[in-house]
């Protein structure tokens, strides 16, 4: 059985192994052993906080083979950003030049650095090992986390982004990069990527253009990939649009990958997510839906078919099922359908 829970210490080889297979462009896992055990501590400090606003917590998650103990994959929750450190994007939008007299009239594309996002939460630090990509394994480790919000509302803000992966090549490069490297840095693109991913994001203030910039004066190669997602994140792109997240504008300094939003309430997987009570039995057939406890410091969640009542308060559970999620005849679960 697969289940989601959240990471412990005996986790780091497992995480160490995970951060090295996703590669290039994936900042929130850099190779790194020591930011790697903070990220650990960190978020076993969140599990066990309480909380009543959302704050400087991170919720990193683990999927685990139960039969065993193999884990498979990651995703984490940022419940509020750039409090401490800012948080950088590009607003891509438009400006007007004009003259009456003359009869000209044009407009251009612009890149404008923002902190606009600063506060809302994130969904991030999604990967699934590539030989667990089955079933509904991706669908469980992405959208375990809309469960978990709906949960706990009171740790997350009402608006919450995704940054999704850009477009780099084979050897860690981006054209996007390639161009603000020859014209304002120094810095490869794999090198600026994991120094934002350790935490050491002063260089952009002190080196980032603070004007906007002019699409047009891009490389062609830059222009094409701006708000475009690497192939290997397709999906995940094409998971978050199905519940309902839309790209505004903003892309990522780096490469460009467009950032996604939604407020939560109108996210589908929270919208129709149910409250119910355990019974134990044995369930025959039904339809897939991800199910979790209520629990924050010992959260268990997973998918499996079942028959669900819409006007019932209680749903049925195999006993081997319930024993996974923690939970007991009486005890309360969160479902949704897949």
């Amino acid at each position: 059985m697969m289940v989601i829970r959240p990471i412990r210490a005996d986790d780091y080889p497992a995480l160490y192994s995970i951060a090295v297979e996703s590669g290039h462009g994936f900042t929130s896992l850099p190779v790194n052993d020591e930011l790697l055990m903070r990220k650990i501590s960190r978020s076993e400090q969140s599990f066990n906080k309480q909380v009543s606003s959302p704050g400087d917590e991170g919720y990193l998650f683990v999927l685990e083979d139960t039969l065993t103990g193999e884990v498979c994959g990651t995703s984490a929750l940022e419940a509020a950003v750039g409090l401490d450190d800012a948080f950088y994007h590009y607003h891509l939008g438009k400006v007007v030049h004009s003259s009456r007299s003359l009869g000209v009239y044009k407009t251009a594309d612009i890149l404008t650095l923002c902190n606009d996002y600063t506060g809302v939460s994130e969904l991030c630090t999604l990967f699934l090992r590539e030989s667990r990509r089955e079933k509904n394994n991706g669908r469980l480790l992405s959208k375990m986390r809309f469960l978990f919000m709906a949960e706990f509302s009171q740790r997350f803000s009402d608006r919450v982004i995704a940054e999704m992966r850009g477009i780099s090549n084979t050897d860690g490069s981006s054209p996007f990069w390639q161009w603000l490297q020859e014209h304002f840095f120094s810095l490869d693109f794999p090198t600026a990527d994991y120094l934002t991913g350790i935490g050491q994001k002063v260089f952009i203030a002190e080196l980032m253009p603070k004007y906007p910039i002019y699409v047009s004066l891009l490389s062609k190669q830059a222009q094409a990939v701006i708000g475009q997602v690497h192939d290997k994140t397709k999906p995940a792109l094409a998971l978050l649009q199905s519940e309902g997240f839309s790209h505004r504008g903003y892309v990522d300094i780096f490469d460009a990958g467009p950032t996604v939003e939604a407020r939560v309430e109108h996210i589908r997987s929270v919208r129709n997510s149910q409250r119910l009570q355990v019974r134990l039995g044995d369930v025959s057939n039904g339809q897939p839906y991800l199910i979790c406890n209520t629990s924050v410091a010992d959260f268990r969640a997973t998918w499996l078919a079942l028959d669900v009542n819409e006007h019932s308060a209680e749903v049925t559970l195999p006993a081997d099922v319930a024993a996974a999620l923690r939970v007991s005849a009486g005890d309360w679960v969160r479902v949704t359908r897949i």
